[in-house]
C-alpha cells in the first residue's frame, strides 16, 4: 500500500513545491485535481489533454521525486438538472477519463451527482425516506430515468479507455452509502467503483470494516480516501447528526472532518488497512485535509505519520505455521 495526498489543500502552492514538499514528508502518491470542485490548481486538464509535452513534463516532474498519480479527481454534479452546469461537469468527467488514459493513471474519482426530484424542477434533491410516497416516487425518478441511463454511457467510455471510475459516497448526492454504490455498479459494468471516503460513513453511523468487507468482497473498491471524522455527542445527543450548522462553527456541529487519528486512533487505522488487505485492495491511502481545526501541512504531516505506521509496504508471507 502506499500513503497518498490529494493535493487540493496545496493549491495555492505552485506544483513544483507541492510535490517537493510531499516528497519530503513521505508520500508516495497524488491525487490531481482536474475539475470540478478540486478545481485543477496544480494541473490544466484542457492543456495535458492536447499537449504530450506538457504531459511528459509532468511525468517528469513526478518520477524526480519518485511518486506517481492514484487518480485524477473531478467531483461535482453531472446529473445536475440545470442544463449548462450538468453539462460542464459531464465534460470535465470524460475529459478526465481521456486523460487518465493518456497519462497511464487508472482511476479516476468523482461523485455520482444528484438529479432533480422530477422534470421541471430546478433543484437537486437528497431523498432520505420513501414516505411521504411522492419522495419514494422522487427516487425512482431519480435512479431510472436520470442516473442509470447517464452512468451506463459513462461505464461504457471509461471502459473504451481503460479506466476505473471512482464513486465517492457522499451525502447529498445520489450515492451515499454502500448499497447504492453497488447498485449503480450492478446497473453499468464493473469500471464502476468506490472512492472509499470512510469519513462520510462514520457520521451517518456505518461500520467502516463492515464497508469495506461488503463492498471489498464485491471488488467494487478503486480507490481510498484517508480522511477521518469526530462525531460530538454532546450536539449529537440533542440535534442528531443531519446537521446544517456552518462548518466554520466548529463548537456547534455534531460531528467535524478530521485529520488522520483525531476521529479514530490509530489501532483503528490499523484495522482499516488489514481489512483493505483482506478484501486485495494494495492501492493508494490518498490523505484528504479538510480539518478546520488544523492547518493544511500540520494535518497532513500528522495522517502521514499515522498512516506509515498502519500501511503495510511488503506483500504477505506464506503461512508456513499452516503448513
Amino acid at each position: 500500500m502506499e500513503v497518498g495526498v490529494l493535493t487540493v489543500p496545496l493549491g495555492g502552492e505552485p506544483i513544483d513545491d507541492a510535490v517537493a514538499y510531499l516528497d519530503e514528508i513521505g508520500v508516495d502518491a497524488l491525487e490531481l485535481g482536474v475539475g470540478g470542485w478540486p478545481g485543477e490548481d496544480h494541473v490544466d486538464r484542457e492543456t495535458l489533454l492536447d499537449d504530450e509535452a506538457a504531459r511528459e513534463d509532468l511525468r517528469d516532474l513526478l518520477d524526480a521525486h519518485g511518486l506517481r498519480v492514484s487518480a485524477l479527481a473531478t467531483h461535482n454534479n453531472p446529473l445536475h438538472p440545470d442544463s449548462e452546469r450538468a453539462a460542464r461537469a459531464d465534460r470535465e468527467l470524460r475529459e478526465a477519463i481521456e486523460l487518465a488514459d493518456l497519462l497511464g493513471v487508472g482511476t479516476v474519482t468523482c461523485f455520482s451527482g444528484l438529479p432533480a426530484g422530477a422534470p421541471g424542477d430546478s433543484t437537486p434533491n437528497w431523498v432520505t425516506a420513501p414516505w411521504p410516497t411522492e419522495h419514494a416516487d422522487a427516487l425512482d425518478y431519480q435512479w431510472d430515468e436520470v442516473a442509470v441511463p447517464y452512468w451506463r454511457d459513462v461505464a461504457r467510455h471509461a471502459d473504451r479507455h481503460g479506466v476505473d471510475v471512482a464513486v465517492e459516497m457522499h451525502p447529498n448526492m445520489l450515492v451515499y452509502e454502500p448499497t447504492s454504490l453497488v447498485a449503480l455498479r450492478e446497473a453499468t459494468n464493473e469500471r464502476i467503483g468506490a472512492n472509499f471516503d470512510p469519513s462520510h460513513l462514520y457520521w451517518q453511523g456505518i461500520d467502516v470494516t463492515e464497508a469495506i468487507r461488503f463492498l471489498g468482497g464485491r471488488d467494487a473498491i478503486h480507490h481510498v480516501h484517508a480522511k477521518d471524522t469526530k462525531v460530538y455527542d454532546a450536539n449529537a445527543r440533542v440535534k442528531g447528526v443531519l446537521d446544517t450548522t456552518g462548518y466554520a462553527e466548529e463548537a456547534g456541529r455534531s460531528w467535524l472532518f478530521r485529520s488522520i487519528g483525531y476521529g479514530h486512533d490509530e489501532a483503528h487505522w490499523k484495522e482499516v488497512v488489514s481489512t483493505l488487505r483482506m478484501v486485495g485492495y494494495e492501492g493508494a491511502l490518498s490523505i484528504e485535509h479538510e480539518d478546520s481545526l488544523t492547518s493544511a501541512r500540520e494535518g497532513l504531516e500528522k495522517a502521514v505519520d499515522v498512516l506509515d505506521r498502519a500501511v503495510f509496504e511488503t506483500e504477505p508471507g506464506d503461512a508456513y505455521w499452516a503448513e
